[in-house]
């Protein structure tokens, strides 16, 4: 019986195909504070009562995070408050932070919309040094950034704008060149696009 020589009498080596996926073993995850740090916006649902506002603020503080802005406001539905948060952060240490905030007994929803389509506007105002030979070129300007002014004054001009924090931030900078004499800002205030509805999700339960 003739074989061939180079097999030396040994049975061919089997084919070594590819690793299957299932045997990869997983990602390692990242640990909080190692990741982009980027701009978060959650959606918090509190019971209506004293000093939950402090201990939202006082939790998010512990893990280190600054807060750029919270507006806080009454819903529909009675005894509930709803809080929008916006921070910087990374995704890690963000979604540890909610599931933190779940913790708290007045507490009732944290949704994290940052990647959700979502409507998005706050509310400013800026008061800015006026001269009678300027005041026309500031209120031409403001409405081209789509604000109006809402108070004419001796030496100053009251502007309000809506949008987008980017907008804010645009419109705040063109203005400052005339030299801003005080600012203040609502924070951002978000909704979720399209018919699904963070307060009525509870409604049904």
């Amino acid at each position: 019986m003739s074989g061939d020589p180079a097999s030396n009498g040994r049975a061919p080596a089997a084919a070594v195909g590819p690793t299957p996926a299932h045997a990869a073993p997983p990602p390692p995850r990242a640990l909080p504070g190692t990741g982009d740090q980027r701009r978060h916006i959650l959606v918090v649902l509190v019971t209506d009562r004293p000093g939950v506002l402090n201990r939202v603020a006082s939790l998010m503080r512990a893990r280190n995070f600054n807060i750029d802005s919270l507006a806080v406001s009454r819903t529909d539905r009675e005894g509930l408050s709803r809080m929008t948060i916006t921070l910087h952060g990374d995704d890690v240490n963000v979604e540890q932070a909610a599931k933190q905030l779940y913790k708290l007994v007045d507490v009732v929803k944290v949704q994290d919309v940052t990647s959700d389509p979502i409507v998005e506007h706050e509310l400013a105002f800026i008061k800015v040094r006026a001269t009678e030979a300027n005041r026309g070129e500031i209120v031409r300007l403001v409405e081209l950034g789509k604000g109006r002014v809402v108070d004419l004054a001796e030496g100053s001009v009251i502007v309000e704008a809506t949008g987008t924090e980017r907008e804010i931030d645009e419109l705040v900078g063109l203005l400052r060149s005339y030299g801003i004499k005080e600012l203040v800002r609502t924070g951002a205030v978000v909704m979720s696009r399209g018919a699904a509805s963070i307060e009525e999700a509870l409604r049904v339960r």
